[in-house]
């Protein structure tokens, strides 16, 4: 499971939620962190990359034998958006190393807004990624999460899992 996404979108606070870790205790990821946890009846290997901006030119170096793509991005951070797709299509979803490869796009964040706006904030992040135009329907999921109270999660992780890779 590759763990991408613009820098302090939270993914690293997402993996150490998984690992069952305290999901505050964390720090920017300068280059990568390989982490293991158990899913289910499943052993998940996470590759937690980077993603300041110094740092997305190696993302390819981490495609080959990726299954699923996780794509993480910060519901609190619309100004970032147009960011986030320009570097989701042009580093990730075009690179013919992940085609046939999962997506999972996690939106994240969805505990530091009101209930109320978050389904117009899920689907403004849904339509600025435009993934229903770049990926087939059975190859990707999105989930609203929270890194921290780990909501969402399980139906993300649910959803790699049926994959069965």
């Amino acid at each position: 499971m590759l763990v991408l996404g613009l820098d302090s979108a939270g993914k690293t606070t997402i993996v150490r939620k998984l690992m069952g870790c305290d999901p505050t205790e964390v720090a920017p990821t300068m280059g990568f962190q390989i982490q293991t946890f158990e899913w289910k009846d499943y052993t998940i290997n996470a590759w937690d990359i980077g993603g300041q901006t110094s740092l997305r030119a190696f993302w390819a170096n981490y495609f080959d034998k990726s299954d699923v793509v996780v794509w993480v991005v910060d519901v609190t951070s619309v100004d970032r958006l147009r960011e986030s797709y320009k570097e989701l299509r042009e580093k990730v979803i075009l690179q013919d190393q992940l085609s046939g490869t999962y997506f999972l796009l996690l939106i994240n964040k969805i505990d530091m807004i009101s209930p109320k706006e978050r389904k117009k904030s899920e689907s403004a992040v849904v339509q600025s990624l435009g993934l229903s135009e770049e990926l087939h329907q059975d190859n990707y999921l999105v989930c609203s999460v929270s890194g921290i109270t780990g909501e969402g999660l399980d139906k993300a992780m649910d959803w790699v899992i049926s994959k069965d890779i």
